[in-house]
């Protein structure tokens, strides 16, 4: 078939905690999948003194040793251990240092870096210093000098007079503890004596208001939801955000504040602040209160739910600053201590300290586990409810994504490796079989603490241990720390006359865990590879002005696909466009998303999509066409599009895509864009 079918994509209250014996996999066969080192660079610092004298410190993640070539007619390179420095006179003049950096298991990566050797005095001295968009009060300092290698920067905080060091042309940061007024001083350093500086006064400064959105929250039905303050689900009706409690009187504020469309509520000065319902709002059959909370400067909040029966009991929640906290707070906790939630009308909040910081709510809602059926039929979407279990110390839950930077998915997996056995892992259990064959591609996506964790996967039938038959297990290592990336598995030894129902997963097998962050890792996002990728010859054509193509992917930052689609549009008709044909029909229905990775040379650049029948023109049939506004410029993102006006009597074998449909190309670069991975949801 030439269609996608998505296995998961995160997940779950259905949660249920299964033992068993699995296979003893006690072995070392793990460490020979460790990655090669990655972000290899070097630190060149030079004695000022005129005599070429250069110190070399290499440093590179997951590397134990470097082999250090000097560029210059040395005909023996010097090798290094993690954490040590070489030392070598140079002669006037420009070379190419490469390092060599070895990992645990002797996998090797390399980089080249320029060095510059010169005994005149650093010239041409230009200084850019600026604040961190991300990090509340780091300053980042860039400097390119002629004759330099390296420059310190002083940032000029009361007791500290280190300077921080870097190559010339790279980028120093630092933290200061306080918002002000800094007098920074660069020194960029060469081989000569004498040394050229820069000095400015510079105001650093705090982000005190949230730059990027709380995580959304996941799709529920409105019996399962009482929303008091969310875009996200209907709130419930006159909510008075800022009733009249005399908090003013104690310095403190309220605002809604708008981060690019996206409101929340604002508390300056947080004393104490209340939420007033119009009507009694009956909270008996919810489970939690959940709130997303950001702050520069509050400690803790204190959350009360007040009834118009028994008074008011609060629970305290600690805060991170400079981020997002998610806060589920158990109904229980307040039930617990005697209060009656079958008649709430009022919140309040305080805040720690008192009148000393300001907080901003988003996602302010009651909410129970889901009570819809589950449906295992596929695709399975993972923001809905499916079946956990974990064995032997492995513990799998559903939670709210932790870094949505790099994933914007709502809910994910949490998987914790317990101190447990080796094989301690987890599994995802389907009512309907998961639909795999040989050599079957499956990627997901993984968050892991660290670089070099490996991940097992397997599908197993759903016999009874020890009776159980599983596909063969493959193992995938992560390649980034703290970080969303996608791994794949080519599934092997599949048995066509079985029923696999369970998805496996093991996290550093061979390893017995400690269940602490370092083995905690969070998944999402389970499919079987794209069903268009480009990476093939596919039938494609072109109408009326477009014209369609494989090449070579022009940017492999946002997309590592090797092969992709260029799509032209010419000075044909407005609607010229470009369609790829399948030998077997798309798996279509009525509200099926379809995902696609454009590369565009404009933001707002309109892309068409439909499905067609294998009519010839003019008796063609097809699904509603689908427009969907690229949001970047000159760069990768994923667009959706849900699909309507499907008629089940029909296969639609051709995939139609138009360019700002009502508008003729010119077939120029602004008219060209590139598509990749194709994917049904």
């Amino acid at each position: 078939m030439k269609t996608l079918k998505y296995i998961l994509s995160a997940i779950v209250l259905l949660t249920t905690f299964w033992g068993c014996e699995e296979d003893n996999f006690d072995n070392l066969d793990f460490v020979g999948s460790a990655a090669a080192p990655t972000n290899v660079s070097a630190l060149f610092g030079v004695t000022q003194d005129n005599t070429g004298l250069v110190t070399i410190t290499p440093n590179g993640e997951g590397a134990v040793s470097y082999t250090i070539y000097y560029g210059d007619d040395t005909p023996e390179a010097e090798t290094v251990s993690q954490g040590e420095s070489t030392a070598h006179t140079y002669a006037e003049g420009s070379y190419t240092v490469k390092i060599i950096a070895y990992g645990i298991t002797g996998k090797s990566s390399e980089t080249t870096l320029p060095l510059e050797v010169s005994f005149k005095a650093p010239e041409n001295l230009e200084v850019t210093i600026a604040n961190d968009e991300a990090i509340s009060k780091q300053v980042n300092v860039t400097a390119n000098a002629d004759y330099a290698i390296s420059f310190d920067v002083y940032f000029g905080e009361e007791g500290n007079d280190d300077p921080v060091s870097g190559n010339i042309g790279e980028t120093v940061s630092y933290v200061y503890a306080e918002p002000g007024t800094y007098t920074i001083r660069v020194v960029a350093k060469g081989g000569a004596i004498e040394t050229t500086d820069y000095t400015q006064e510079f105001e650093a400064v705090a982000i005190v208001q949230p730059i990027a959105s709380a995580a959304t929250p996941p799709t529920r039905s409105e019996d399962d939801v009482i929303s008091i303050y969310s875009s996200k689900y209907t709130n419930i009706l006159d909510v008075n955000y800022n009733p009249d409690w005399g908090q003013s009187g104690q310095g403190s504020g309220y605002a809604e504040f708008d981060l690019n469309g996206d409101t929340m509520l604002q508390y300056i000065n947080l004393s104490y602040q209340g939420i007033q319902f119009s009507a009694a709002e009956d909270l008996t059959s919810m489970e939690y209160l959940h709130m997303d909370v950001w702050t520069a400067d509050a400690e803790t909040l204190e959350t009360s739910l007040i009834s118009l029966t028994n008074g008011e009991k609060p629970v305290v929640s600690e805060l991170t600053t400079d981020q997002w906290t998610s806060i589920d707070i158990p109904m229980s906790a307040f039930t617990d201590q005697g209060l009656t939630v079958a008649d709430i009308h009022q919140l309040k909040f305080v805040g720690t300290p008192w009148a000393g910081g300001t907080v901003f709510i988003d996602n302010l809602y009651f909410y129970r586990a889901s009570t819809a059926q589950i449906d295992g039929s596929l695709p399975i979407n993972f923001e809905s409810d499916y079946l956990l279990s974990s064995f032997d110390g492995g513990i799998i839950s559903t939670v709210e994504n932790p870094d949505t930077s790099g994933n914007p998915s709502a809910t994910v997996l949490e998987l914790v490796k317990g101190d447990g056995q080796t094989w301690a892992g987890s599994k995802i259990t389907v009512e309907d079989p998961y639909d795999v064959s040989e050599n079957t591609v499956v990627t997901m996506k993984v968050w892991s603490p660290r670089e070099g964790l490996n991940v097992l996967m397997k599908f197993e039938d759903d016999a009874v241990w020890p009776d159980t038959s599983a596909t063969s297990e493959i193992t995938a290592t992560t390649t980034v720390a703290n970080a969303w990336e996608e791994l794949s598995f080519t599934v092997t030894g599949v048995d066509s006359s079985l029923d696999y129902y369970n998805l496996v997963l093991i996290m550093d097998n061979g390893t017995v865990g400690d269940g602490s962050s370092d083995y905690t890792i969070y998944v999402d996002d389970i499919s079987i590879a794209s069903f268009l990728d480009f990476e093939e010859d596919y039938s494609m054509s072109s109408f009326d002005g477009g014209s369609m193509a494989t090449v070579e992917n022009p940017d492999t930052s946002g997309n590592s696909s090797a092969t992709v689609a260029q799509l032209v549009k010419g000075a044909g008709q407005t609607w010229a466009g470009s369609k790829i044909t399948a030998e077997e029909p798309f798996d279509i229905e009525e509200g099926t998303t379809i995902k696609i990775k454009v590369w565009s040379p404009r933001e707002g650049l309109n892309l068409l999509m439909k499905f067609e029948d294998a009519a010839a023109w003019p008796d063609t049939s097809a699904t509603d066409e689908i427009t969907v506004a690229t949001t970047v410029a000159n760069t990768w993102e994923e667009l959706t599009y849900t699909i309507t006006g499907v008629d089940s009597s029909l296969e639609y074998y051709n995939l139609v895509l138009i360019m700002d449909n009502g508008t003729v190309g010119d077939g120029s670069s602004d008219y060209t864009i590139y598509v990749d991975d194709i994917s049904q949801n």
